[in-house]
């Protein structure tokens, strides 16, 4: 018995239990499939998914805090390890506070700001229209790539609100971004012209094909790091909030705040931190500083 069987109950495991994102399912299976193959490395030879103890996380989370990875990257791997524990009836295997595995408190500050304008000369060279789409939608909406390419306007498009579906959305979360401007309104116009009851994916692909056009013609267009359209969008909801432009970007350091200022300030961290789909406010510091 060697650690193949490990590594096919881990994929097993994943093939019968699709929780979350296409995305976030990726992610799990190939962080399993990382933990399955140190495991070996580390001498633990003939294990099945079900064998999983308190000794191999610890074995894991030692090596992992060992190699000076980032505390999110650690979390993510732990959360995997947890969701792993789930699976097998074995909960209490992964401690439910990470602080128990001696995981530092992560913290959400940017490291300089990210946020990019869509280029519209770049733009122009993506021959692709469901990506020159979806680009523009990532833009104006601040949305993540995934959800750029699945949202389907005719379930979406509430109006005054542009409604994303848990199934498109990182961790299943739904949620409602408001539709305030005309060039929003404009871009979703363009994507109902476009698809009518569908998504933006073409109707001869699926998600992962049409993933990877998305891929290869912002890559070809010189396109890169196009999460920092949402950065951008963060940056100016913010600036548009509070009257000021946001740390991150030269505005007051936060501690600087008072008063009114600083309840402006956190009211419109909380609104963004609804509007990007996550479940905290303390993240909007990676985008707003």
């Amino acid at each position: 018995m060697s650690s193949a069987n490990l590594r096919h109950d881990l994929i097993m495991l994943c093939k019968h239990n699709r929780d979350g994102s296409h995305a976030t399912q990726a992610d799990r299976r190939n962080i399993l499939l990382l933990a399955a193959r140190q495991l070996k490395a580390g001498g633990y030879r003939h294990m099945r998914a079900s064998s999983l103890q308190a000794k191999h996380v610890g074995y894991l989370v030692n090596s992992w805090k060992s190699g000076k990875l980032s505390t999110g990257t650690i979390k993510n791997r732990v959360a995997a390890l947890r969701w792993w524990s789930e699976k097998i009836g074995k909960a209490g295997v992964v401690p439910a506070d990470n602080a128990a595995l001696g995981i530092a408190q992560r913290q959400y500050v940017g490291q300089g700001s990210k946020a990019k304008m869509l280029d519209a000369d770049k733009l122009s060279a993506v021959t692709d229209p469901y990506v020159r789409l979806s680009l523009q939608m990532q833009a104006a909406f601040g949305l993540r790539r995934e959800e750029s390419i699945k949202v389907r306007p005719e379930i979406a498009d509430r109006g005054s609100a542009l409604y994303l579906q848990g199934s498109w959305c990182k961790g299943g979360r739904e949620r409602l971004v408001p539709i305030r401007t005309a060039e929003q309104r404009a871009v979703l116009d363009a994507v109902h012209r476009l698809v009518g009851a569908g998504a933006l994916i073409p109707p001869d692909k699926n998600y992962v094909q049409q993933q990877r056009v998305y891929d290869g013609q912002t890559q070809a267009a010189g396109l890169h790091k196009n999460h920092g359209l949402r950065h951008m969008y963060a940056q100016s909801r913010y600036e548009e909030l509070t009257g000021w432009k946001c740390p991150i970007a030269g505005g007051p350091a936060r501690d600087s705040l008072a008063g009114k200022s600083h309840k402006t300030d956190k009211a419109a961290r909380l609104t963004i931190s609804k509007e990007l789909g996550h479940g905290r406010i303390g993240i909007v510091s990676v985008y707003c500083g």
